[in-house]
């Protein structure tokens, strides 16, 4: 498979980037600066440099162009402006599926976040950040071109990964290393039975494998 990956230089694409690149998949990652580009490469994975807060559909199709499946693991990160969280973790996730679906990839897997909801009530800009990550999962749910699967982990941490988490539609809230966010990732890249699922991922007890095939289809 071809894949591509937006937000190629986060710490969870990064970790994907490998694992995809390691089972013999052909990984792209989308980067803002060029001075990331050989991280990506360590990984595995072919830099592609495109802002995504200022690209228009056409650049970031062109992009997609052959791609069998797309990733969107962007975000504004730790310490961003609310004027950020919506620029990129709402306005670049939809770009992103619109060039998707210009490009004709029509598996469509989003990186979102226990507790997104545009709704979301606060004024703090973690509440800001929740709202975005809502109406992008609304925006995304709502296209027929793309067969999307939505990952909300809990929170993250930098532990090793032990393979074994709770993915259902709703776990309720608990830590999940990225390693192991990574690796659900992979799998739900490679199970088209999981689309049409908004599913939330804490650590658990199944193998992650297995933890995929048994939400596979529901």
């Amino acid at each position: 498979m071809r894949i591509v990956i937006a937000g190629g230089h986060g710490q969870i694409a990064l970790r994907l980037e490998r694992l995809l690149a390691a089972r013999g998949d052909e990984v792209a990652g989308v980067i803002r600066r060029a001075e990331q580009a050989d991280d990506l490469r360590e990984a595995g994975a072919e830099p592609l440099v495109c802002d995504l807060e200022s690209a228009s559909v056409e650049e970031v199709a062109r992009l997609l162009e052959g791609a069998d499946a797309a990733v969107f693991a962007a975000g504004a990160g730790p310490g961003s402006t609310a004027g950020r969280k919506d620029t990129v973790d709402r306005g670049a996730a939809v770009l992103f599926a619109d060039a998707a679906e210009r490009a004709g990839v029509r598996r469509y897997v989003v990186v979102s976040s226990m507790g997104a909801d545009p709704a979301h009530q606060g004024d703090e800009v973690f509440d800001a950040y929740l709202r975005a990550k809502g109406e992008a999962d609304v925006s995304v749910r709502a296209r027929s071109g793309l067969d999307w699967t939505i990952l909300r982990p809990g929170m993250l941490t930098d532990d090793a990964g032990t393979g074994l988490v709770r993915l259902e539609a709703s776990t309720g809230r608990g830590p999940v290393p990225r390693d192991d966010v990574a690796a659900v990732l992979a799998e739900l890249v490679d199970t088209p039975a999981t689309a049409g699922l908004t599913l939330e991922l804490i650590s658990g007890s199944a193998p992650v494998m297995v933890a995929v095939k048994s939400v596979a289809g529901n």
